[in-house]
């Protein structure tokens, strides 16, 4: 028999950045808050002795269970779709803060372009440009309206940085000065500048140095230890959801955090949600938690899947078209990269951070001419010093053998002479790219699990190959003596890492014909329910997500709050 709870005023599903930014904000303002989280209880004390690569980095220590709950894959409907069974393309984070807690830091703001990339490129090239089977839609938001949402996120987790002099304009500078400069970044300084290219300072969730936020939150400095990325931070010094907005919700007495809790069900009554129905893992009970308002705050396949399971919105339809939900799934284009090795010179690439690095965005967004391009868009480079760990980490020159004397040999002599200089290309969405739940395979308590369907289309193999040429020049210019570089982009692999910055699926628009959210990430069709993430990204752009969920995030707090007060829908 299901335990029904008492009614609280606002549950919320999933407890990592976007959660906990939303938690913060509504207790503060006295609302009763549920926060509802699958995997297990976090604290900073957890990784006193956390500097184990074979435990976090090689058997994702920190990740999802497969096992248990994973997603299944195709590249087109022609094909099946099966689980994927073993990490590879990206990783799905578990327990509380979510994938908040195992990222590297990396927090940019997404170019003005970005927002309204149909009608910007539409204006300055023709449609044209645009394919056909291409998905594309602005926002409905502009960078200047999100702005002051981007600096609240940066002033709370304490970005470090300097101003981006390519991108959108700011309010205030970063509240914490940049990072270390190593001398390989120095190097990418140099030269990029006199190529002509506007380099500055990765924006860093690591902290430059100490600091409090406006919240009261403080934090020690990064020691620059190179474990960032698939671990937790010992120090505190990488912003995580545990570290500061969590602790805020907490204390003012209004915020539970229930861990072990699977949600199976948004429950609804007409175009109204009443709540949710969730699992007790440690007990196998089922409970239901009635609520005013409901907010969907966990990664992008559990939000779009539990739209779906729940029946909650019209699923999007590849062949007519129609449909909102699951619609408009886009990735990551990584693999525009080059490898410099160096004869003479030698860097500790074994010391960095998770967000420690140089970027430009020469090559980003519009920022520079498409005519005679056969894409749209682009992507930040950068070359970052994130701590190579010897296990996941051993670059030798192109034609070395896998095994055996010269393979040992120049594992060794290059262990500190190589760098790479990397795109971190956007993704267009496209009308045969989506989500759907899947028709064979199912998950540990009998629900269907998450379908995806894409792959690389000549657009990201276009943008890869550009990208990649680019980022060998730069190493060229630093003074390389051999540089290995992409060639040619395959079809998407997913048992290769390349980024966990998947997007789309429960997307942001003006309009409820084309889009599942307003502005303020509720849905068009249930006023009481809010989706909030990367799920809501309608594309995605040349860099980390993290950034504009935070902002979208504080967005939708005020957005439930005036709802809370006024009722109806926010636009």
């Amino acid at each position: 028999m299901t335990k029904r709870l008492p009614k609280t005023d606002v549950v919320i599903v999933g407890v990592g950045w976007a959660g906990g930014i939303i938690a913060s904000e509504l207790t503060k303002s006295g609302l009763n808050v549920v926060g509802l989280e699958k995997g297990r209880e976090r604290k900073t004390e957890d990784y006193f002795m956390v500097h184990d690569e074979l435990r976090y980095g090689v058997r994702y220590d920190l990740m999802q269970d497969l096992s248990k709950e994973t997603i299944t894959f195709r590249s087109t409907e022609k094909i099946r779709a099966l689980p994927m069974r073993q990490y590879g393309s990206f990783l799905i984070g578990d327990g509380l803060g979510g994938s908040g807690v195992h990222w590297n830091g990396q927090t940019y703001r997404f170019l003005p372009y970005d927002f309204e990339i149909r009608s910007k490129t539409i204006e300055r090239y023709g449609k044209n440009k645009i394919p056909a089977d291409m998905s594309i839609q602005d926002w409905g938001i502009t960078y200047d309206t999100l702005e002051k949402y981007y600096d609240k996120f940066e002033k709370t987790a304490g970005i470090s940085g300097e101003a981006n002099p390519l991108g959108g304009k700011r309010s205030a500078p970063y509240p914490t000065p940049p990072m270390k400069k190593s001398p390989a970044m120095q190097m990418f300084i140099d030269s990029t500048t006199k190529m002509n290219l506007h380099p500055y300072m990765l924006p860093s969730a690591n902290l430059s140095e100490p600091y409090t936020n406006p919240d009261g939150i403080s934090r020690a400095a990064c020691q620059y230890c190179g474990y960032c990325e698939r671990f937790g931070c010992e120090y505190g010094a990488k912003a995580d959801p545990v570290v500061t907005v969590i602790p805020v919700a907490k204390k003012t007495g209004k915020f539970e955090i229930r861990t072990h809790s699977q949600v199976r069900r948004i429950l609804h009554n007409g175009n109204k949600a009443t709540g949710v129905l969730y699992t007790d893992v440690t007990t196998g009970e089922e409970i239901e938690q009635p609520a005013d308002i409901v907010v969907m705050t966990s990664y992008v396949f559990n939000n779009v899947r539990l739209l779906l399971m729940s029946g909650v919105g019209k699923p999007y339809d590849a062949a007519s078209g129609k449909g909102v939900i699951g619609k408009n799934y886009a990735y990551q284009v990584i693999k525009g990269n080059a490898v410099g090795f160096f004869e003479k010179q030698q860097f500790n690439n074994f010391a960095g951070a998770g967000a420690l690095g140089v970027t430009l965005d020469d090559y980003n967004g519009d920022n520079f001419d498409h005519s005679n391009l056969k894409f749209i868009h682009g992507g930040s480079l950068s070359i970052t010093q994130t701590g190579l760990r010897p296990i996941l980490n051993n670059p030798t020159p192109a034609g070395t053998p896998a095994w055996g004397p010269e393979f040992k040999a120049n594992s060794i002599k290059y262990a500190n002479r190589a760098l790479s200089v990397g795109g971190q290309g956007s993704s267009m969405s496209y009308k045969h790219h989506f989500l759907d739940l899947d028709t064979t395979f199912k998950d540990a308590y009998g629900d269907p699990l998450l379908r995806i369907t894409f792959d690389f289309e000549e657009q990201d193999r276009e943008l890869a190959k550009y990208l990649a040429t680019k980022s060998a020049d730069i190493l060229k210019e630093m003074g390389a003596d051999h540089i290995d570089q992409l060639k040619e982009l395959g079809p998407y692999d997913i048992s290769t890492y390349q980024s966990t910055h998947n997007t789309g699926g429960v997307i942001m628009g003006s309009k409820p014909e084309s889009s599942a959210v307003n502005t303020y990430s509720q849905m068009w069709d249930y006023d009481n329910l809010f989706v909030v993430g990367a799920s809501s990204f309608p594309q995605n752009a040349g860099y980390n997500p993290t950034g504009t969920v935070g902002a979208m995030a504080y967005r939708a707090a005020e957005g439930i709050l005036t709802y809370r007060s006024k009722g109806g829908s926010l636009v």
